[in-house]
């Protein structure tokens, strides 16, 4: 065992205030706008820092942190950098229509609104791809956490998982978005603390601050290149475009940090808040990662090499403190996934198919709620158990979710503007089918391309096919709910 009796305590302490944190939040919840949008009443503070570090997990810590030893600078570059810059460039046009759709039509979860847009049949098909989706995407989580935990303990990846997943699904099943966002703020206040701790360990080490800039000339001359193989410009791009889907809705979680800010001026500077965090805090995150050559040279398995790092540098107690900083990236956006899910099962699908689910009826969305979050965790973790079947983490991560991710985005973000109000349901559901083949022939026929051609192609011939679609039916009537709908999102709100 790694890790001391010191380490434990900090730990055990870390995870005392989660379940607080998720008992208090379990009474502030009266009713479902509570649990799912906070009521609406998040401060753009706090959703600014839920929204960044709902972003990334303990996956950093493993996947990215084995780039960065093998691959250098460009992991920032391809990486934190897009996802920066998508999130900024965007901010008035999907950010403020995320929280105009709670303000006029009274959503909870992302999705209600698809049911005008494209109507029920579309919107279910988008749910479930979504729900799928993110079965595969919250079991790498689990994963990756699972292995900084054999690291630092030995503990087989197997228990790890169990371990890690146990502990989190009864945390998540407790509290709302209020425990999600009050706990993020928690989670980010301990991961800024190790990561500065890590941060200082390793320029001491290196011989003082000016090691920040002397170290590239230690490491092989591609780790200081911004892009190299297979992390090329073409793949920097497809990612950028991926980010802007992703980040600004097309993951669940993270348009539910803008539909509950109280107006658009606080869903804006929540987007600030969190667009320039990813573009400073990832430079002192990494900085060990990329130091990790010269310090642990010649590792056989480098995604252990932040987990070794820390093992290396850090004294007794502050080992549990980067341990518990790498539990709190992952719960956040776990308990983050799981809460929208929730959000989008309860009030999307159980409803069409069950009319004892009715939100209406004398059901209590609560506990369905809360029944529905155990649930999704619990099949989470049995894939979790089986990630190597799916190419490892960077293959969850990556791969699977990059390349998916993109064609259930595509009509969710497109839908909302007015200038492709002629693609209806038929150009929403021939997009996702036509992404979604795309990467399963790949998969299937294992044909070989580029790797920045492999995570994009679904999600350009989903672009492609929804707009293609729409010019198709350019002489068709569209709805006057649609239009209204449209015209009330593109106009700002009186706040």
């Amino acid at each position: 065992m790694t890790l001391q009796l010191l380490d434990w305590i900090v730990i055990i302490i870390f995870f005392l205030i989660m379940v607080a944190i998720g008992v208090w939040a379990h009474y502030k919840n009266k009713d479902s706008g509570d649990y799912f949008t906070a009521g609406g009443n998040l401060p753009w503070w706090l959703s600014g820092i839920s929204h960044h570090v709902s972003g990334y997990s303990g996956a950093v810590f493993v996947a990215y942190a084995g780039l960065a030893y093998t691959h250098g600078f460009s992991i920032y570059v391809w990486w934190a950098m897009t996802v920066g810059i998508s999130i900024l460039v965007t901010i008035n046009i999907f950010p403020v229509r995320w929280v105009r759709l709670r303000q006029k039509i009274g959503i909870q979860s992302p999705l209600e609104y698809l049911a005008i847009r494209y109507g029920v049949k579309t919107q279910q098909v988008i749910a479930w791809s979504g729900v799928v989706l993110k079965l595969f995407d919250v079991a790498a989580k689990w994963a990756a956490i699972a292995i900084l935990l054999k690291v630092f303990t030995g503990v087989p990846i197997l228990y790890g998982v169990l371990f890690s997943g146990g502990i989190s699904i009864v945390y998540i099943t407790i509290g709302g978005l209020w425990a999600v966002t009050v706990s993020d703020f928690i989670q980010f206040i301990v991961q800024i603390g190790a990561g500065i701790v890590m941060f200082f360990a390793a320029t001491s080490k290196l011989g003082g601050i000016d090691s920040v800039f002397t170290i590239w000339d230690q490491l092989p001359a591609q780790n200081s290149e911004p892009f190299g193989e297979p992390y090329t410009v073409g793949f920097a791009l497809a990612f950028l475009f991926i980010n802007m889907l992703s980040y600004n809705g097309g993951t669940w979680n993270l348009a539910t940090k803008y539909i509950s800010s109280p107006d658009e001026q606080n869903t804006k500077r929540a987007a600030i808040l969190s667009g320039i965090l990813y573009l400073i805090w990832p430079l002192i995150l990494f900085f060990p990662m990329w130091a990790a050559p010269i310090l642990l040279p010649n590792l056989e398995d480098p995604t252990e090499s932040y987990g070794l790092l820390t093992i290396t540098l850090l004294p007794k107690g502050m080992i549990g403190l980067v341990l518990a900083s790498m539990f709190a990236t992952t719960m956040s956006m776990t308990s983050s996934d799981a809460n929208t899910i929730s959000a989008v099962i309860t009030r999307d699908i159980l409803p069409l198919h069950f009319k004892k689910f009715n939100v209406n009826t004398s059901v209590n969305p609560l506990i369905v709620a809360r029944k529905v979050t155990f649930i999704f965790i619990f099949f989470t973790i049995l894939i979790a158990t089986q990630y190597e079947s799916f190419g490892g983490i960077l293959g969850l991560i990556v791969t699977w979710f990059a390349a998916l991710v993109g064609p259930i985005a595509v009509p969710m973000l497109l839908g909302m503007l007015p200038l492709f109000r002629k693609s209806g349901s038929t150009a929403a559901l021939v997009s996702i089918f036509g992404g979604l083949t795309s990467f399963a022939l790949i998969k299937i026929f294992s044909i070989s391309l580029p790797f920045a051609l492999e995570i994009s192609l679904p999600l350009m011939v989903s672009v492609f096919l929804y707009i293609l679609f729409g010019f198709i039916n350019r002489k068709a009537e569209v709805s006057s709910e649609v239009l209204e709908l449209l015209e009330s999102i593109d106009k700002k709100s009186e706040n």
